[in-house]
């Protein structure tokens, strides 16, 4: 599942326009967007029509009018989403109001349902929008963007955006999950070394054990989408064990989730999960503990208590912090990453990956204009140079990526030999999103010490819809 930006447990509201952060429906006056302060950037790129809601935002039209943005970005997430939006309030004089919470996907299906639905959306998993698409909840974007340039600046992700034929989103924001971070000086000083195989992972983790740690750091909680972690791990095995057509078919529910490759694969997770000692804390520990905190006995003071971590590069944002919330350790200098390794050669190197997309539930001309403006370059600008993001637009200069881990997520992405999105984020509601069959499944797995693996993929084969 997609890596579920952490959400602590209070919802928080962003709220800026043309003069700041002030929330207000009738913004002070500022400079007008036809004479942009000394170092303003300029209008963006579009991927909207000629003559578009984007070009009558910039020349100050919807000044005073608000949209809202519902999402599961926040803390530093939230703030460099704020970033990202933030010039182009300023410029417009169009009130955003950002809104991220922790049971962000319960709480915006009862806000659909109940009629008082945001005017767009972050969502995290293709199943979901096309939920709320067959619904007839969100607005076509076939007359808000420019389909010539989504499809150049977005094409892989335009299958994902859309159901029967028609786009409803407009990714954003991608990553990629197939990487494994480990505490670098610490590695280094036990002589350990990188490995490349699936085989040397193995031997590595046997070697840990060896010399009394825990090789794995592992956890799942995450309340309602609790369970997504593992789904990551399993969708990763399987591009390593199986064709990347047999992965396609298993999304598609074009074979059963049960087939024998998937089987294969959840075989060779649980040698990493439930061998004992390989997991700190065992199977109590991976059910029990938030997603967010999962590495942070890598950081015990006496030395990591576990070393290998697997999780998408927004990870450092959660390492333990000081009491004024600033980082204690550095990426790429107190943890790394490599590679999660090959299985089977004759699958090369494949890389899961995952984005966010953002839907439309109200049409109105200043709604228009703010998803416009995210279809854009300069949209990502501040993120990219806060750190921890790629953006789904290929337009963006390579040269804006200039942080770690951006740069080497970059270079993975680019030496994949197979590109895969989350197969749960794809799969329907139902079975991989929050509470989902795949999701609980996990979790009753992991409680069951990897025992009854067959009944319990069963049983989420059995709960796929049936048309």
């Amino acid at each position: 599942m997609q890596r579920r930006l952490i959400a602590l447990a209070l919802p928080v509201a962003i709220i800026f326009g043309a003069c700041g952060p002030a929330a207000s429906p009738s913004p002070s006056p500022s400079p007008s967007p036809a004479s942009p302060p000394a170092g303003s950037p300029s209008p963006p790129a579009s991927t909207a029509p000629v003559g578009s809601e984007l070009e009558r935002a910039e020349a100050g039209e919807f000044r005073g009018t608000s949209v809202e943005i519902l999402g599961q970005w926040i803390g530093t997430e939230g703030d460099n989403f704020q970033k990202t939006l933030q010039p182009f309030a300023e410029r417009t004089g169009i009130n955003i109001v950002y809104g991220g919470l922790s049971n962000y996907e319960t709480v915006l299906t009862v806000r659909v349902e109940g009629g008082n639905a945001p005017d767009l959306a972050q969502l995290a998993q293709p199943g979901t929008m096309r939920a709320f698409a067959k619904a007839g909840k969100l607005v076509d974007l076939a007359n808000v963007l420019d389909r010539a340039a989504v499809e150049r600046d977005f094409g892989p992700y335009l299958d994902l955006g859309s159901y029967e034929g028609k786009l409803y989103g407009l990714f954003f924001r991608a990553n990629a999950k197939s990487i494994v971070w480990y505490p670098v000086k610490a590695f280094e000083a036990k002589g350990y070394t990188i490995p490349q195989t699936w085989d040397e992972l193995i031997a590595l983790s046997d070697k840990i054990v060896a010399d009394g740690s825990n090789p794995w750091c592992i956890s799942i909680e995450h309340k309602d989408v609790s369970g997504w972690v593992a789904t990551d791990w399993l969708e990763d095995i399987l591009l390593r064990t199986a064709p990347p057509e047999t992965y396609d078919r298993w999304v598609n529910h074009e074979i059963p989730f049960n087939d024998p490759a998937v089987l294969r694969a959840a075989e060779l997770m649980a040698k990493i999960w439930f061998t004992p000692n390989y997991v700190y804390g065992g199977t109590t520990y991976i059910n029990s503990t938030w997603v967010g905190d999962t590495q942070t006995p890598m950081f015990d003071p006496a030395g990591p208590k576990c070393w290998l971590h697997k999780q998408a590069a927004w990870i450092p944002d959660f390492w333990p912090k000081d009491a004024e919330g600033n980082p204690l350790f550095k990426p790429g200098v107190d943890s790394s990453f490599f590679y999660f390794p090959p299985i089977d050669p004759q699958y090369g190197r494949p890389v899961l990956g995952a984005g966010d997309q953002i839907v439309m539930f109200r049409d109105r001309p200043e709604v228009r204009a703010v998803l416009q403006y995210l279809a854009t370059p300069e949209a990502a600008k501040g993120w990219i140079e806060a750190g921890g993001f790629i953006a789904a637009n290929k337009s963006v200069p390579t040269s804006w990526y200039t942080r770690y881990p951006d740069s080497g997520i970059a270079e993975i992405i680019a030496s994949a030999t197979t590109l895969r999105f989350d197969a749960s984020d794809s799969m329907p509601a139902q079975v991989g999103g929050a509470g989902g069959s795949f999701l609980k499944g996990m979790v009753e797995w992991v409680a069951a010490n990897g025992a009854n693996t067959e009944s319990i993929f069963a049983k989420i084969e059995q709960s796929w819809p049936r048309q």
